[in-house]
C-alpha cells in the first residue's frame, strides 16, 4: 500500500520536546548572529550612536556566549554553524571573534578607559541577569556575580546619584548575611531581576544622556 502526502501537512523538524528546545536555541543564536550583524554595519554607518551601540553590543555578545553553551556541540565552530546555515554575516562573524565592542575595539587613548568600562558594566548586568534567568539561586552562586558587577557600576561618579545603587546595595547586604549554601527564594528572585533590570536600564539611559564619566 503506498503512503499518501498531503501539502497542507505541517513538517515538524522535533519530535520531542528536547529537540524542540534544540531547533529553537539554534534558532536563537542564528538571530542573535543577524542581529548583531545589522547593529555592527549600523554603527559604522553612524546610524546610531557609540554610547547606545556599546551597550547593545555587549548586551548581544552576552547573549551569544550564553546560546553557545546551550547549544554544545550542535555548534562545534562558529564558522561551521554559518557556513551550514549560509549564513553572510561578516560584520557579525569579526565583532565574535573580538568578543568586545568596536567601541572598546578601536578605544582612542582619551577615553578609552570609559568605553572599556561601560562594556564591562553592561557585561556584569548581563551576567548577572541571565544568571537568576538560568535559576542560580545560592548564595555562593550570586553574591560573587552581583559583587563585580557593583565594583564596576561604581566607576561612575554619577552612580552615587542612581536610584539603582541603593537597591544593589541592600541585596549585597541581603547576600552577604546568607551562609553559602542557602538559596534566595523564588519571590526574592523575582524582585532582585526587576530591581536589577531597573538599575541597568537606569544606567544605559545615563549613558544615552551622556553621563558616561567615571
Amino acid at each position: 500500500m503506498s503512503s499518501t502526502f498531503s501539502l497542507d501537512e505541517e513538517v515538524r523538524l522535533f519530535s520531542t520536546n528536547i529537540e524542540r528546545e534544540r531547533y529553537e536555541s539554534l534558532a536563537t543564536l542564528f538571530g542573535i548572529i543577524v542581529s548583531l550583524d545589522y547593529l555592527e554595519r549600523a554603527y559604522v554607518r553612524d546610524s546610531i550612536s557609540a554610547t547606545r551601540y556599546s551597550p547593545a553590543c555587549t548586551r548581544l555578545l552576552g547573549q551569544y556566549k550564553t546560546m553557545l553553551k546551550l547549544v554544545g556541540s550542535d555548534v562545534p565552530t562558529l564558522e561551521g554553524f554559518m557556513a551550514k546555515y549560509n549564513m553572510d554575516h561578516p560584520a557579525a562573524l569579526h565583532r565574535l571573534k573580538v568578543g568586545v565592542p568596536a567601541t572598546v575595539e578601536h578605544a582612542s587613548e582619551q577615553g578609552g578607559e570609559t568605553a572599556k568600562w561601560v562594556a564591562e558594566t553592561t557585561q556584569s548586568f548581563i551576567t548577572f541577569m541571565d544568571a537568576l534567568k538560568l535559576r542560580l539561586r545560592a548564595k555562593d552562586q550570586l553574591h560573587p556575580l552581583l559583587q563585580e558587577l557593583m565594583t564596576g557600576y561604581s566607576r561612575f561618579k554619577a552612580s552615587a546619584e542612581w536610584q539603582g545603587r541603593s537597591k544593589i546595595v541592600q541585596w549585597l547586604i541581603r547576600l552577604n548575611s546568607m551562609n553559602a549554601s542557602d538559596e534566595i527564594t523564588e519571590d526574592q528572585s523575582r524582585q532582585l531581576l526587576f530591581d536589577i533590570d531597573h538599575a541597568y536600564h537606569e544606567f544605559f539611559s545615563s549613558l544615552s544622556g551622556g553621563v558616561t564619566e567615571p
